[in-house]
């Protein structure tokens, strides 16, 4: 009768045991995928802060047009780009709501962008910034 109570006393024992380890299993995987995710929003967000930085040298060079400017602009591409940033090419193609935002709609071919107002760009193949854009309504300029 002793043996028997201990027997089941072991065998309890070793569900509740096998129970905690598989919540432990469960909470070092969780926190794994927190601390993945978190890692992931802070590295989206300080890249948006960057791009933005982009958007102005960009703005400087289209109207300075210096050499300079453009070799370290085109240095940091670079280096976004090892980081898996990639800017999206919209213009001419057919408006994609999921990676653009239309800031506008003019004249030019149907539902296909004539202009990028401000580029868009994708963080291992997501999008990190969608692309602002003018939208043709289907008349001819």
């Amino acid at each position: 009768m002793k043996k028997q109570k201990n027997l089941e006393k072991i065998k309890d024992l070793e569900e509740k045991l096998k129970r905690a380890l598989a919540d432990y299993d469960n909470l070092e995987k969780r926190v794994l995928r927190e601390r993945q995710n978190f890692i992931e929003q802070a590295n989206a967000s300080l890249l948006d802060k960057v791009l933005a930085s982009v958007d102005d040298l960009d703005l400087c060079q289209k109207h300075l047009k210096d050499k300079g400017l453009k070799i370290a602009l085109e240095s940091l591409m670079n280096v976004l780009e090892s980081e898996g940033v990639e800017k999206m090419r919209v213009k001419g193609v057919k408006f994609d709501p999921e990676k653009m935002d239309a800031a506008e709609v003019i004249k030019g071919e149907r539902n296909k962008v004539v202009e990028v107002v401000k580029n868009g760009y994708l963080l291992n193949n997501s999008v990190l910034r969608p692309a602002k854009v003018k939208v043709g309504a289907g008349e001819r300029k």
